[in-house]
């Protein structure tokens, strides 16, 4: 295995077992650098067991195949685990078999907590922790969760814990605006790593230099629209649901921002705990009209328009209700709905940016037939739309651009997600070749294995420094340009030219960690690992004694239509994360409405049916879990809102209910209602 010389340059303590981050930009070999201090730790150390965890499914396969597989296959065994692992309830027996395991930093966790014998392992079974993108590794991340497990052992003396390494390309300043918080921020994820020092390119700065090369950057920075007639209308809506509300109480600028979505985010929470129908009602319709802005700012007049479209034939269909607040509010839209869309085709009044777009992609696809590029945008609605009009702009259809929209995985109300399956599939197809256009929210910033691009457009993004230096990292190619392209004079590009600031300042941070002398540095260290400790602890200690609630006296409304659905008692946690309700009469207020779900992964012991919503008002509420045969509804919790004998109140987490939650016990709920086990080993 090859190395150039700054990654000598960065591996050399790791060599010896110290605990380093490795800081080296994206596309400048951190992972192969790791490989390498696995091959000799595995070489050198008797008895050696390496982990490497990931904070992406999707990198837990990238790199076991696109490395350790390449460089380690003939001499270690190894082994991939995911979520999508059939073999990941035997967690423990798969570590205990290989010498390289490589997972999510979830599935270690959940390891280190379980005390199952097939799934339970402990730190001490390791003997090196690889963590990639470890400027994850603060706060309630699940890295530091692990971290903190370590931290306790090395606090109590603990002799094997295993050595760390830590890799990013960009540890931030921790939204330090000063030169001693950035410090701090630094000093902070050094602590949190256990780490002796952040390794990074000093006297091989050249050869760095000429392997990462830094993209051309440019601010494409397009004028507002002169007049806007569209936009005008909705905000009009707007101030006419505020009016039905009875509410004056809002500034006609502030529709079309984030600082707006917040507000009526707010006000729907206050009208669900007050059962205030209309209000809530009133908010999230706001809300989709909020939405409808920011995609005009953002792409076309027209995708803003068919999304408020589709929402009200939507409403129309699914609630079919008579209720005066619904039919106020989709008259309402109805009655201006085709002056909205005579002004939305106006093409005079159409998106500046798009027009800047459409040739800074000229620019670049038309000098080059082997052109790859990636338009990193905010929202996965914003992706689809800038595919479709890519997709039917006929001077761009000229230029053989083959695009396609990459998004999350996660699960949301307001969009669609891609399956883990999905985003793979087109990741291969831009390696190939057969894609060469990427539109891509933030998932595809950091870690992804994606080729060399010569265009890069953060298009309208407000965002940290961190997310800035990841994704100019993805141009690499030789005359590579990344360009920020937004209004002029916004929000957006005065956020650019902080990151910009506070990239320096994180610089600047982190050269003066790496001059602190040892001793102040093993002192500081030491009393911030203490203090983070003894914080957790407290914090702890807080949950504990926070005040619970007898499950019987805490009930659950809808959070839409407000009718009392069930009782705390009612609820189970299966597989230690999903929630399920086991009263058998809960079947009355839910209705099955999909096809079994695809969730585009397996799940250990069951697989998913149908989504489920309220049989009254048709808000969705979870779906089916088929459970070893047995069909029980998994609900999330913020879809309801919790009343105990003091308050009602809306949680966005479990752990945030007023009651304790037991955990599913299977044969003893067949027994309850009269279920058959059948026992898959009787011959009989």
């Amino acid at each position: 295995m090859e190395l150039r010389s700054y990654q000598w340059e960065v591996i050399t303590p790791a060599l010896e077992g110290k605990n380093v981050i490795i800081w080296l930009p994206t596309g400048a070999g951190k992972t192969r650098a790791a490989v390498y201090v696995a091959m000799r730790h595995l070489q050198m150390v008797p008895n050696a067991k390496v982990a490497m965890i990931v904070n992406k499914v999707h990198l837990v396969q990238q790199h076991y195949s696109k490395e350790f597989q390449q460089h380690l296959k003939d001499k270690y065994k190894m082994i991939p685990i995911s979520g999508n692992t059939d073999e990941k309830g035997f967690f423990a027996r798969l570590v205990k078999e290989n010498d390289v395991v490589i997972c999510t930093a979830q599935i270690l966790y959940n390891s280190l907590q379980n005390r199952s014998e097939e799934k339970h392992v402990e730190l001490t079974d390791f003997t090196l922790l690889i963590i990639d993108e470890c400027h994850h590794t603060q706060k309630d991340a699940t890295y530091n969760k692990v971290m903190q497990i370590y931290l306790q052992k090395k606090l109590e003396n603990e002799r094997k814990l295993p050595q760390i390494l830590g890799l990013t390309a960009s540890p931030g300043t921790g939204g330090a605006s000063s030169f001693n918080d950035a410090v701090d921020h630094i000093l902070q994820i050094c602590a949190n790593l256990d780490t002796w020092k952040i390794m990074s390119a000093k006297v091989n700065i050249e050869d760095l230099e000429s392997k990462a090369r830094q993209p051309i950057k440019q601010y494409d920075l397009v004028p507002e629209r002169v007049v806007d007639p569209f936009g005008d209308k909705l905000k009009s809506l707007m101030e006419t649901i505020h009016e039905y509300l009875g509410d004056n109480n809002f500034i006609r600028s502030d529709f079309g921002t984030q600082p707006y979505e917040q507000k009526v985010v707010e006000m729907e929470k206050e009208g669900a705990v007050k059962a205030d129908r209309k209000k809530r009602t009133c908010a999230l319709h706001l809300r989709k009209y909020n939405d409808a802005l920011l995609i005009h700012d953002t792409v076309r007049m027209q995708d803003a328009y068919d999304l408020l479209d589709m929402f009200y034939i939507e409403e129309k269909f699914i609630k079919n209700t008579n209720d005066p607040i619904d039919v106020f509010l989709c008259q309402l839209f109805n009655a201006n709905s085709e002056h909205l869309l005579e002004l939305s085709k106006d093409q005079n009044n159409e998106n500046p940016k798009l027009k800047r777009l459409e040739e800074i992609l000229k620019e670049h696809f038309q000098s080059s037939l082997g052109s790859r590029g990636i338009i990193f945008t905010r929202t996965r609605q914003s992706t689809h739309s800038l595919h479709n009009w890519i997709m039917s702009n006929s001077t761009l259809k000229e230029l053989n651009i083959k695009t396609a929209a990459l998004t999350g995985a996660g699960i949301s109300n307001q969009t669609k997600h891609m399956t883990q399956n999905e985003q793979q599939e087109v990741i291969k197809n831009f390696s190939k070749g057969l894609l060469n256009l990427l539109i891509s929210t933030s998932v595809a910033e950091e870690g992804l294995d994606i080729p060399e691009c010569n265009i890069v457009v953060r298009y309208g993004l407000m965002t940290n420094e961190i997310a800035m230096v990841q994704a100019r990292g993805r141009a690499r190619a030789e005359d590579s340009c990344y360009s920020f392209l937004a209004k002029s004079g916004g929000k957006e590009s005065r956020r650019e030219r902080t990151n910009e600031s506070l990239e320096d300042l994180m610089k600047r941070a982190i050269e003066h960690v790496q001059k602190i002398s040892e001793k102040e540095y093993n002192e500081t260290i030491l009393a911030l690992q203490l203090s983070s400790v003894i914080e957790r602890q407290v914090k702890q200690a807080k949950v504990e004694k926070k005040k619970k609630f007898n499950p019987e006296d805490v009930r659950l409304d809808c959070r839409k239509c407000s009718i009392a659905v069930g009782h705390g008692s009612d609820f189970r946690v299966v597989e230690g994360a999903h929630h399920i309700n086991i009263n058998p009469n809960f079947k009355v207020y839910y209705e099955e409405y999909t096809a079994p779900l695809d969730l585009g992964k397996k799940m250990e012991d069951w697989v998913p049916g149908g989504s489920i919503r309220c049989t009254f008002c048709q808000l969705n509420w979870g779906f089916i879990m088929i459970y070893k045969g047995v069909r029980l509804p998994i609900i999330s919790i913020r879809n309801f809102i919790i009343e105990t004998p003091e308050e009602r109140k809306p949680c966005k987490k479990w752990m945030d209910v007023p009651f304790p939650i037991e955990l599913f016990n299977y044969n003893q709920y067949c027994e309850d209602n009269g279920l058959v086990i059948i026992d898959d080993d009787d011959d009989d």
